[in-house]
C-alpha cells in the first residue's frame, strides 16, 4: 500500500447535467475545461435513460435500459482522466453497479459536487504493469510561500 499525507484543503464545484449529456463525456469536458489537477466525487445523484457500465474484473461492458436512479457515485479525477464507480437503481429497486464509461445519457437531471483538493495534490493515470490498467498515481503539489 502507498499513502500520501497532506493537509486537506480544497475547494466545492458544483454542476448540473441536463437531459441528454452524456455522464462520462460530461465529466471529462468539466475536467478538461477547469483547474481541476487532483478532485474527488463528494455526491453524484440523478437519473439516466440507459447505462453502459464495465463489471469487475477487466474489459466486460453491460448495458442496462432506463429510466434508472443514480443511487450512488465515487472516484478521482486529476490528470485528463477520471476513475468513477456508480450504482444505478431501475424501476424496481434493483441496484447494479460498475465502473462508469461513456454511454449513459442523463435522463432528468445530474447534480454533481467535485472537492477539488488540486492546491495540495496533482492526480495522473500511469500503466501499472501489476494490474495492465492505467492506475493513479498521486503527488503532493509544492508548498506555495
Amino acid at each position: 500500500m502507498s499513502e500520501a499525507r497532506r493537509p486537506a484543503a480544497g475547494r466545492t464545484l458544483a454542476y448540473r447535467l441536463r437531459p441528454g449529456d452524456d455522464l462520462k463525456l460530461s465529466l471529462m469536458a468539466i475536467l478538461e475545461a477547469s483547474t481541476i489537477s487532483a478532485g474527488v466525487i463528494l455526491s453524484l445523484v440523478g437519473s439516466l435513460s440507459s447505462a453502459r457500465l464495465r463489471m469487475a474484473g477487466g474489459d466486460s461492458l453491460k448495458d442496462f435500459s432506463g429510466p434508472l436512479e443514480i443511487v450512488s457515485a465515487t472516484g478521482t479525477i486529476g490528470g485528463n482522466a477520471c476513475h468513477i464507480h456508480v450504482s444505478i437503481a431501475d424501476g424496481t429497486g434493483t441496484t447494479y453497479g460498475g465502473h462508469l464509461v461513456a454511454g449513459c445519457p442523463v435522463f432528468t437531471t445530474a447534480e454533481l459536487v467535485i472537492l477539488d483538493l488540486s492546491a495540495s495534490w496533482l492526480f495522473d493515470r500511469v500503466h501499472d504493469p501489476c494490474t495492465g490498467f492505467r492506475e493513479l498515481s498521486i503527488a503532493a503539489c509544492p508548498a506555495i510561500p
